[in-house]
């Protein structure tokens, strides 16, 4: 079930237009009103990831997937609160933006191989390695909140949505222009192999 917040990036997508600046190696988009505030107001939004489930069989599928990719995740975060957490984050910023929580960090291992404070040789923060210029044109400017997990996979996930409405549904491309490389091959079939590693289907 899409959340309605990626329906609500998805409609205000259209009125995107792309006169675009360099930023490092990803481009920084010029914004319609609309959907500078749609994202600003996503990004604001404090409340903690807590999910909400319609059924018990929903809530017991969210857990299994929990315990699965707890296991899977322990040798690169061993400390299990902090991997509780993060999987939890994840989970919830990922369904909240519309994406496959296994698309997410398929993105995050080759992004930043799951280093909270990893920075790119362009300038790109945290996990999803987010470019600082997001938090000028939807944030409040400070950079150092990226190193916040929640904020850094909230930004991240937004921003790949954003991509994603704005390629009209390719994968490809949107994951091209998240990394700064659109219509390259090399960047798009990095995470979408790595997606398969993270892939849950019981």
């Amino acid at each position: 079930m899409i959340h309605p917040f990626a329906r609500i990036l998805s409609l205000i997508a259209a009125l995107l237009f792309c006169n675009a600046v360099m930023a490092g190696n990803q481009q920084e988009e010029a914004l319609a009103d609309s959907v500078r505030l749609a994202l600003s107001n996503a990004i604001a939004d404090a409340r903690p990831p807590k999910p909400h489930f319609a059924n018990i069989q929903d809530r017991l599928k969210y857990l299994r997937w929990l315990g699965e990719m707890s296991e899977r995740l322990k040798k690169r975060l061993p400390d299990w609160q902090v991997r509780r957490e993060f999987l939890e984050a994840t989970w919830y910023e990922a369904t909240r933006a519309g994406l496959d929580p296994a698309l997410v960090l398929g993105l995050i291992q080759v992004e930043s191989a799951f280093r909270k404070y990893a920075i790119s040789p362009v300038g790109a923060h945290g996990y999803m390695q987010v470019m600082p210029f997001w938090t000028r044109i939807i944030g409040d400017g400070d950079r150092r909140k990226l190193f916040n997990m929640q904020t850094n996979l909230r930004y991240g996930c937004s921003i790949l949505r954003l991509y994603l409405d704005m390629e009209r549904g390719n994968l490809f491309l949107a994951l091209g222009r998240y990394n700064g490389s659109r219509g390259r091959p090399e960047y798009p079939n990095a995470v979408l192999a790595a997606w398969k590693l993270w892939e849950y289907n019981r």
